[in-house]
């Protein structure tokens, strides 16, 4: 286990020396989301995980948690580790979290990957609702409705659905929670409309939680953003596709390093 020094848990895979990408998971998920992708990356990049506040080994304080608190806590990281100018790819809450830091810190961020996020998700009412009934009854009462959400039919029948409900309910309820409440007060829609730097959104077909459409809205705010549709995949796609879900991510990572060359 490696924590920052504000806390949070981090991991990361390939060389020292190399262009970075870091995956931040979304709500009552921790770095383990991101392990049936890994190997289908590129060796080449240097890749950073990591657990928001209340979740997975990272610590886990009381909530409420504010979006501004989760997007200084992961500013705080990459700062601590010197990441320069990286390529953030953010599911769900770490797509807001990622929305959030490429208006704070431009510098930070070259590029943004969105897969089951938006720049607004939902109502403030149901996410306080849903944050009250698990800091009331625990997180068996999200669990099956979660699941449905995040994976198409067939695969939450088969065997391989059970490692990540278990991930779900080692959630701590009040991380879980806390971070609820910091996605009930989030709409980027003004400041990702003004965004100036490449972007790729990519869908789960059967995303029941995120429908396609919302993000190919969220997309579309950007100028020149870049939109795509992974089929037979719920809201964690790399999960389910993670051989499709990467042949993107690397296209775009290449995309982008063409118009780069260009420029120069």
């Amino acid at each position: 286990m490696t924590l920052s020094a504000g806390g949070l848990h981090y991991q990361i895979f390939g060389p020292d020396e190399g262009p970075v990408l870091v995956l931040s998971s979304g709500l009552g998920c921790d770095v383990r989301v991101w392990a049936p992708l890994l190997p289908h990356l590129p060796k080449w990049l240097r890749v950073l995980v990591y657990d928001h506040r209340g979740h997975g080994a990272s610590l886990a304080p009381q909530g409420p948690y504010s979006m501004g608190q989760l997007v200084r806590d992961t500013e705080t990281l990459l700062d601590e580790l010197g990441v320069g100018a990286c390529v953030f790819l953010g599911q769900g809450l770490g797509g807001l979290v990622g929305q959030g830091l490429a208006t704070k810190r431009p510098d930070l961020l070259r590029a943004l990957v969105m897969s089951g996020t938006a720049a607004r998700l939902e109502t403030a009412a149901r996410w306080q609702a849903r944050a009250d009934m698990v800091l009331a009854q625990g997180m068996i009462t999200m669990a099956t409705q979660t699941l449905k959400g995040w994976f198409t039919p067939a695969f939450l029948r088969s065997p391989a659905a059970a490692p990540w409900r278990d991930m779900l309910l080692t959630c701590p309820s009040h991380g879980w929670a806390g971070s609820a409440q910091a996605i009930a007060g989030s709409d980027f829609y003004t400041t990702t409309a003004a965004l100036r730097l490449p972007v790729l959104g990519l869908a789960g077909d059967r995303d029941a939680l995120t429908p396609p459409d919302l993000l190919r809205e969220t997309t579309d705010l950007v100028t020149g953003a870049q939109f795509a549709i992974i089929r037979r995949a719920g809201h964690l796609a790399q999960i389910e596709q993670p051989e499709t879900f990467a042949l993107h991510v690397t296209g775009f990572l290449r995309d982008i390093d063409r118009s780069a060359q260009v420029s120069c």
